[in-house]
């Protein structure tokens, strides 16, 4: 697994051992990049982080701060050991938080963020759980883009309308939606 793109481009990251974690693979980071546009000095939050490599891909093409989020410990060793090898330590933060319990510590992390990225384990109901959370008045500010990862046969129920589908689409097994807060952008990089 490689960074696709950017500053660090060409650059390895590590994955966890065993199961427990399903890095996105390398053609739907480069498909889900392309897509997003430029990230130049945005505010990214990676949910369910596992490697870091959303987040971390982010980094690479201009972003200016990650915050990843993973309870696992295994994973959360190899983040800081991608985050440490790349020389990132300044511009990340990582939260040791079980979700959807953590969401209530990342009220502040949320509310600053330009793009959200949430790849929770597939087949569960995190990803229905990541919607609720994220889909209440006020969780993210207007403008926000939120990029789910699903598998193609989880249920991704429809929001209320305060997160705003803009796009789905599949890879293989894996489907990526992607959302806009309702309201409008802030100003300043993220709107």
């Amino acid at each position: 697994m490689r960074v696709i793109a950017g500053e660090l481009g060409g650059r390895r990251l590590f994955a966890p051992h065993g199961d427990r974690t399903r890095p996105t693979s390398d053609r739907v980071r480069e498909a889900l990049f392309m897509s997003l546009g430029p990230l130049d000095g945005l505010r990214v939050v990676d949910l369910f982080a596992g490697s870091g490599a959303l987040a971390i891909e982010a980094l690479s093409r201009g972003a200016e701060h990650a915050d990843l989020v993973e309870v696992d410990r295994h994973a959360r060793e190899t983040i800081e050991r991608n985050v440490r090898e790349l020389g990132l330590e300044s511009r990340v933060k990582l939260w040791p938080l079980r979700l959807p319990a953590g969401y209530s510590r990342l009220r502040a992390v949320l509310s600053a963020a330009d793009v959200v990225f949430a790849d929770p384990p597939y087949g569960g109901r995190e990803a229905r759980e990541t919607l609720e959370a994220l889909g209440r008045a006020g969780v993210l500010r207007g403008g926000v883009r939120l990029v789910l990862e699903s598998h193609g046969k989880d249920e991704v129920p429809e929001t209320d309308g305060v997160l705003v589908r803009e796009r789905e689409r599949r890879y293989g097994e894996t489907v990526v939606h992607v959302y806009r807060a309702a309201g409008a952008p802030a100003e300043g990089p993220g709107a």
